[in-house]
C-alpha cells in the first residue's frame, strides 16, 4: 500500500506540472467553495457566539460531507473483486482527487498572467489579477508592490497549494488533504478580521493557522535546500528565514515568504504591515521566474524529504492503511 500511496503522489504531481487545473465545473475544490458560499449567509446573526458557532458548522459540515463521499468512493472501488484492477483504478481516482488539492501550475499560469499585464504595461490589469491571489487591496500598487505581492503569493501558494495537502495527505490519506483544502478555502473566503466576516471565519482562520504551522516551516526550510540547489542564495535564505518569519500578521505565511526573499535577495513589502528582506524592493520578470522554479523544486523536495518518511513511517507502525 505505501507504493500505492507514492504512485498516486508522483501522478498527482506529474497532473499539475503538465495539465494544470481543470475548469471549474470540473473541479473539486471550486465545488468545495460553491458549497462553502451557500452555506455562509445562513450564518448571519446579531449573536456573536452564535455567528461564531455558525463558522464551525460551516467547516464541519463541509469536511464531514468530503469524508463521507470519499468514503464512499473507497468502499466502492474496494467492490471491484479483481485485486488488480482495484488498484489501478484506485491509483488513477487518487491522483486526479488529490492533483485537485494542488496548484502547482495554476500558480505559475497566474504569475505570468500577471507580468503579461506588466509588459504591456497595463498596470490596471495587473492590479486585477492580482487582486484575485492576494486579499490585500491592489487598486494603487506600483509595479514594484503587484511584483512583490506575486512573489508573495507564490512563497504562500507553496504552502497552502502544494506542501500542505501533501504533508495532510502523508498523515491521513485523501481525507487529510481534502478537509485541509476545505479549511484553506474557507479561510481565504471568510477569515478575514472584517466586521462581516470576524466571527463566522473565526474558526476557519484559526483551524488553519494550526494546520499550517508545521508545514509552512518545514516548507521553508525545504525552500533553502531549492535554493542552494539552484544556485541562489540560500544561506541569506536561511537568514532572513530565521530573522522575518514572524514579522506577519500570520503565524505562518512569514516563514516560506521570508525564505523567498532571501533566496533571491531582495525585499517583499506589504505596505503598512511588513517588510521582509534586506534587499532593494526593485523587482523584476526575472525574480517571478526565479520564484516559480523554487516553487516547483520544493513541492518536488518536500515529496521526496518529507511526504516519503512520514508514510514509511506510519506504515511502520501501522497507522497507514491505505491512501
Amino acid at each position: 500500500m505505501i507504493i500505492e500511496s507514492l504512485v498516486i503522489i508522483g501522478f498527482a504531481l506529474l497532473l499539475d506540472f503538465k495539465f494544470g487545473d481543470p475548469k471549474n465545473k470540473y473541479h473539486p475544490t471550486a465545488w468545495i467553495g460553491t458549497f462553502l458560499a451557500k452555506l455562509t449567509p445562513i450564518t448571519k446573526n446579531e449573536n456573536s457566539t452564535i455567528e461564531k458557532f455558525g463558522g464551525v458548522c460551516v467547516v464541519v459540515i463541509t469536511s464531514g460531507l468530503v469524508i463521507l463521499l470519499l468514503f464512499t468512493l473507497n468502499i466502492t472501488i474496494s467492490l471491484i473483486t479483481v485485486d488488480y484492477v482495484s488498484i489501478i483504478i484506485s491509483v488513477i481516482i487518487g491522483g486526479l482527487l488529490l492533483k485537485s488539492t494542488i496548484a502547482i501550475h495554476g500558480m505559475e499560469k497566474h504569475a505570468k498572467s500577471i507580468l503579461e499585464s506588466i509588459d504591456e504595461t497595463n498596470l490596471d490589469v495587473a492590479r486585477n489579477n492580482l487582486s484575485m491571489i492576494v486579499k490585500r487591496n491592489t487598486k494603487n500598487l506600483d509595479k514594484n508592490h503587484i511584483l512583490s505581492g506575486v512573489l508573495e503569493s507564490i512563497s504562500e501558494n507553496t504552502v497552502d497549494g502544494i506542501t500542505g495537502p501533501l504533508f495532510y495527505y502523508a498523515l491521513f490519506g485523501l481525507p487529510g488533504a481534502f478537509v485541509y483544502r476545505v479549511i484553506n478555502t474557507a479561510d481565504s473566503m471568510i477569515g478575514y478580521k472584517t466586521d462581516i466576516f470576524k466571527n463566522v471565519g473565526w474558526f476557519a482562520a484559526t483551524c488553519d493557522s494550526i494546520l499550517n504551522y508545521i508545514p509552512s516551516r518545514l516548507t521553508g526550510l525545504v525552500m533553502i535546500m531549492s535554493a542552494a540547489i539552484l544556485q541562489n542564495n540560500w544561506k541569506e535564505s536561511y537568514k532572513i528565514m530565521i530573522r522575518d518569519g514572524k514579522k506577519t500578521e500570520s503565524p505562518n505565511a512569514g516563514y516560506p515568504m521570508a525564505a523567498l526573499a532571501g533566496a533571491l535577495e531582495t525585499k517583499f513589502e506589504k505596505i503598512n504591515h511588513y517588510k521582509l528582506g534586506d534587499g532593494e524592493i526593485i523587482l523584476t520578470n526575472e525574480h517571478v521566474y526565479s520564484a516559480i522554479s523554487i516553487m516547483k523544486l520544493t513541492s518536488i523536495l518536500f515529496f521526496g524529504m518529507v511526504t516519503i518518511p512520514i508514510i514509511y513511517i506510519l506504515s511502520l507502525v501501522g497507522w497507514w492503511v491505505h491512501a
